[in-house]
């Protein structure tokens, strides 16, 4: 049996989705042109901080809650026309969940190279 690497997954991933800066998701946001989704769970949350104007989505949870056919469909709180911004601590979750939502069929899907740790230091605010 082979099973394949965390770093094999995500250097597959990375060739098939879309990686942007945070200030290209800061002008996304401010633009009002993306749903910027924050896959960290809960307690990275409490530790850390949130990003203003973000939507928490555990990564746990995240297909679940973007699938039309789900009972736990987010409808209303994301706008499906607008590109899915994903970002996780470091980037490794939100580059495997962008590919996951390729493979749903979401087309504008995209996450932040460097997660929450690019995040606090550009001009997002913290709250």
């Amino acid at each position: 049996m082979s099973v394949k690497s965390i770093q094999t997954l995500v250097a597959e991933a990375m060739q098939e989705i879309k990686t942007i800066n945070s200030d290209e998701a800061f002008k996304m946001v401010e633009d009002n042109n993306c749903n910027l989704i924050d896959i960290r769970d809960a307690k990275e949350l409490e530790k850390a901080g949130s990003v203003e104007n973000s939507i928490n989505i555990s990564r746990g949870m995240l297909e679940v809650f973007l699938d039309p056919n789900s009972g736990f469909f987010q409808s209303g709180k994301l706008d499906q026309n607008k590109e899915m911004v994903l970002f996780c601590a470091g980037g490794v979750r939100s580059a495997l969940a962008a590919k996951s939502l390729k493979e749903m069929g979401y087309d504008k899907v995209s996450h932040i190279e460097g997660g929450f740790s690019a995040i606090k230091d550009s001009k997002f605010k913290i709250v």
